[in-house]
């Protein structure tokens, strides 16, 4: 067994408390980091688990006290002091202090940057109106639940993950929907047209009423109050309830005030760290180099944040590490688990194996005769394979060899 690491002194500010911002206070305790760690979070409440929030939050299959990453005598038991409810206004570099909206000046040692990203807005006509809503935190989910406990109508704009998790929680609450999709695909940043094509299918036999090719024009009001949209088609739908689920932007007006670069996120290198090597990033909000010099990529997924975070703490405690993890995701919507291991983007050819008729199958996206990923509906087993398949340093897996490693597992 590898001796423990050396205690290391001194003061860590970790701005954002989300999966990333709480996980790299985990990190830095479990490496043996002695110094004052101090997690400050812009929203009031403790430290919550975001994937749930479009689904069994949505639904009420968990409660409030289930999101909850950590019990609230955690914080004391670890020495991490929480600073909920305060947002951070700007980084001052050469005095190595951090500012709080509430005039607080933090000193640190090293400086951690997790800000995350925001819901994009609708900007068409209508926007402000009263139900039109975007579902990216604790208070977004909390509002929309309640206003799904009355509505008739749904309207989601936008075909990806959060829209197509919050039209298939609001079919199970009995609420109509219509799904908006500029593309003429759903989910088409994430996984491949087969797939696409499977989740249209199903979400159309559970009744939403699916528009590809299609996006809003304008919220049609009366009285400041969302009643219907009117499509880029000219059709009108009605709508109590307008989510727009058209992605989100990184949060990094603070990095960019204190002069960091930026770049569709805030730059790190392979160990995390920005331009200043006292200042860290990591998450939804940072921009990384990507696999094989492929440039930079910013990803949003729970992996990303709990692997960013183990290279962050091990780089503040004196331990070279770089970010090589093979990134993966999940999605539920309705009775299918989906799992995406790797990146599929400039594949050549796929594989697949399994039933669609079941909803158990996966497609193996392949690329100069070499798996690059996978996208699994209910066969948890190929995705961990995957997992395994796909991670840093293992040997190529040719198409040849897919028969080899997956059709005969059984999940």
């Amino acid at each position: 067994m590898p001796p423990a690491p050396a205690a290391v002194a001194g003061r860590t500010i970790i701005i954002g408390a989300g999966q990333a911002g709480l996980q790299v206070a985990v990190e830095l305790r479990q490496a043996g980091y002695a110094g004052a760690v101090t997690l400050v979070g812009e929203e009031a409440a403790q430290p919550y688990h975001r994937p749930p929030l479009s689904k069994a939050y949505l639904t009420g299959e968990k409660s409030l006290d289930a999101l909850q990453m950590r019990g609230q005598a955690f914080y004391s038991e670890q020495a991490i002091t929480f600073m909920p409810g305060l947002a951070a206004t700007g980084i001052d570099r050469a005095a190595r202090h951090v500012v709080l909206a509430d005039g607080t000046a933090l000193t640190y040692d090293h400086l951690v940057l997790a800000t995350g990203a925001a819901a994009r807005p609708l900007s068409c006509p209508g926007h402000d109106f009263v139900g039109v809503m975007t579902l990216r935190s604790l208070d977004d989910a909390t509002a929309l639940k309640a206003r799904l406990a009355t509505a008739r109508h749904l309207v989601v704009v936008g075909g990806g993950f959060i829209g197509l998790e919050a039209a298939a929680s609001a079919r199970k609450l009995g609420v109509a929907v219509s799904v908006l999709e500029m593309q003429d695909r759903l989910m088409a940043r994430a996984v491949g047209p087969d797939v696409s094509q499977h989740f249209a299918t199903v979400h159309r036999s559970h009744g939403v009423d699916l528009r590809l090719g299609q996006g809003i024009a304008e919220v049609v009001g009366e009285a400041g109050k969302a009643m219907a949209v009117r499509t880029t088609a000219g059709d009108t739908l009605p709508a109590d309830i307008v989510l727009a689920g058209i992605g989100v932007t990184p949060n990094t007006a603070l990095a960019l005030s204190a002069g960091l670069p930026v770049s569709n996120g805030i730059v790190v290198d392979e160990a995390q760290r920005t331009s200043d090597p006292r200042i860290h990033a990591l998450g939804d909000v940072c921009a990384f180099p990507a696999p094989h010099g492929a440039g930079l990529i910013r990803l949003e997924s729970v992996q990303n944040a709990v692997d960013q975070a183990k290279v962050v703490a091990a780089s503040i405690t004196g331990q070279p590490a770089c970010y090589r993890s093979v990134p993966w995701f999940w999605s539920d919507q309705y009775d299918l688990k989906l799992q995406m291991v790797g990146l599929s983007q400039g594949h050549d050819a796929v594989i697949e194996r399994g039933s669609r008729d079941e909803n158990r199958f996966s497609v193996f996206y392949m690329k100069a005769g070499r798996l690059i990923a996978i996208d699994s509906i209910n066969r948890p087993a190929d995705h961990m394979r995957g997992r395994k398949l796909l991670a840093p340093g293992a040997a190529p897996v040719g198409a040849d060899e897919i028969d080899t490693h997956f059709a005969a597992r059984r999940d």
